[in-house]
C-alpha cells in the first residue's frame, strides 16, 4: 500500500514519465520503432498486415503454415453474423462513425459463445474475428449511410483488400491494396498510448476482450489520438494552395491554435512511421492527381520546423495517404481501429498472462475538516 504521503510526488501531467506495465510487445527505441524487435521499417518493407498481427501476438514471425492459417482463420472471420445484418442496417447512419463502430462491435459480443472466456484460446478465437470484422463493419457503415447494402467479403483476400472494396466498392487497385497494407502495420501497435493503457485498465479487471476493445476505441476517438489526422485533412481543406499555406500557419500561430499533425511526447527526433507514409503521400496523390495536398504538407512541414521546432508525426501524412486511396475523412479513425486492434488484442493477452487490477492514487488536493452541521444553512 502506497503511503498517502508519498502522493504530494504525483505526476498530475497525463502520466508522463510514469512506468505502468512491463511490455515485449513493441517499444520507442530512440528514434525508432520496433515491433517484438524488428524495427517498424524493416516491418513495413517486409511483412504483410496478417503476418504482423502474428508477431504483435505470437512473439515471432510467423511460418509459412502460420501465416496461412492465420489468413484462413481471419477470411472465414470477416462476415458479421447473418442475424446481426438487418439490425446494423437498422441503425442511425448519421452519426460519428466512430459511435457507430462501438455499437456494432458491441453488438458482436451478443453473438460470440467465447464472449466472457478469459482462457488465451478464447481470447485468440475473439481476437481473429474483431480483427477480421472490424473492416467489415467500416465498409458497411460507408455503403449503408449511402442507400447500399454491404459488401459479402471475399475470404481469400486481405483484410486490406476487402477493407478497400467495402469502402468503395469493385475490385481494389493492388498498389493500393499494398499502400493500405502498409498503413494498417504502421498503425498496429505504439507501445503504451492511450487506447492500449484503457485496454489493459479494462483487462485488468478481467473483463473479456471485447470490453477492451470497446474501452479502446472510445479512447481512439478523441482528437488528441485517432482523430488527429481527420483534422489534419480539414486544416489542408482550409487552406486550399501551396501558395497560402504560409499566411495561414501566421495566422493560427498568432491565434495560439493547435497545429494537428505535428509533436509527439516520445519522439524527439522524428517519428519514422511519417517518414514511410511522407514518400507514400508524395507517390499517391501526384498518381491520382491531387498532388497539391501532398505539395502543402510539405510546405506547412518545412515553416513548423522552422518556426516552431515541430516536425510531423503519424497522423500528418496519413491524412493524405488516406484521402488518394479515396477513403473519406470521418472513416480515418476507424481505419486507425482496424488497425490496432491487433495492438490492442496482444496487450489484453499480455494483461492476462501477468495480471493485477489497476489501482493507482490520486493525490487529493480538496477541502479537510469540514462539517455538515456547521455549514448547513438555516
Amino acid at each position: 500500500m502506497t503511503d498517502v504521503g508519498t502522493l504530494d510526488a504525483a505526476i498530475d501531467k497525463g502520466l508522463e514519465g510514469v512506468v505502468a506495465c512491463s511490455t515485449s510487445i513493441s517499444t520507442i527505441d530512440g528514434t525508432t520503432l520496433l515491433y517484438r524487435g524488428y524495427t517498424i521499417e524493416d516491418v513495413a518493407e517486409n511483412l504483410t498486415f496478417e503476418e504482423v498481427v502474428h508477431l504483435l501476438w505470437e512473439g515471432e514471425l510467423p511460418t509459412a503454415q502460420e501465416a496461412g492459417d492465420l489468413r484462413e482463420s481471419l477470411g472465414q472471420s470477416l462476415a458479421l453474423p447473418a442475424e446481426m445484418r438487418m439490425w446494423l442496417m437498422g441503425l442511425p447512419k448519421n452519426v460519428h462513425s466512430m459511435d457507430f463502430l462501438s455499437a456494432v462491435v458491441a453488438g458482436l459480443a451478443l453473438h460470440d459463445p467465447d464472449a466472457n472466456l478469459l482462457g488465451r484460446e478464447a481470447t485468440l478465437r475473439k481476437a481473429i474475428r474483431l480483427t477480421g470484422r472490424i473492416g467489415t463493419i467500416i465498409g458497411a457503415f460507408e455503403r449503408a449511410r449511402a442507400g447500399k447494402w454491404p459488401l459479402e467479403p471475399v475470404h481469400s483476400q486481405s483484410v486490406a483488400w476487402n477493407l478497400l472494396r467495402g469502402i468503395r466498392g469493385g475490385e481494389p487497385d493492388p498498389q493500393h491494396v499494398r499502400d493500405l497494407d502498409v498503413c494498417l502495420i504502421l498503425h498496429a501497435d505504439h507501445e503504451l498510448n492511450a487506447s492500449a493503457f484503457s485496454a489493459r485498465v479494462t483487462a485488468s479487471t478481467l473483463t473479456g476482450l471485447y470490453s477492451s476493445v470497446m474501452s479502446a476505441i472510445g479512447t481512439l476517438k478523441g482528437s488528441l489520438h485517432g482523430g488527429a489526422n481527420e483534422s489534419v485533412m480539414r486544416m489542408l481543406g482550409e487552406i486550399g494552395s501551396v501558395e497560402r499555406v504560409e499566411g495561414y500557419l501566421k495566422e493560427q500561430l498568432e491565434a495560439r491554435a493547435k497545429i494537428m499533425g505535428f509533436g509527439h511526447r516520445v519522439y524527439r527526433e522524428g517519428d519514422p512511421r511519417a517518414k514511410i507514409l511522407k514518400r507514400m503521400s508524395e507517390r499517391l496523390t501526384d498518381s491520382v492527381g491531387r498532388g497539391e495536398l501532398y505539395q502543402m504538407s510539405a510546405r506547412l512541414e518545412e515553416l513548423m520546423l522552422e518556426r516552431k521546432g515541430l516536425i510531423p508525426n503519424v497522423d500528418f501524412y496519413s491524412a493524405s495517404v488516406y484521402t488518394a486511396l479515396g477513403i473519406p475523412p470521418d472513416l480515418f479513425t476507424p481505419i486507425f481501429a482496424a488497425s490496432r486492434v491487433a495492438g490492442w488484442c496482444a496487450h489484453v493477452l499480455e494483461q492476462y498472462e501477468n495480471n493485477r487490477i489497476y489501482r493507482p492514487r490520486a493525490r487529493y488536493v480538496g477541502a479537510r475538516g469540514r462539517s455538515v452541521a456547521a455549514d448547513t444553512v438555516g
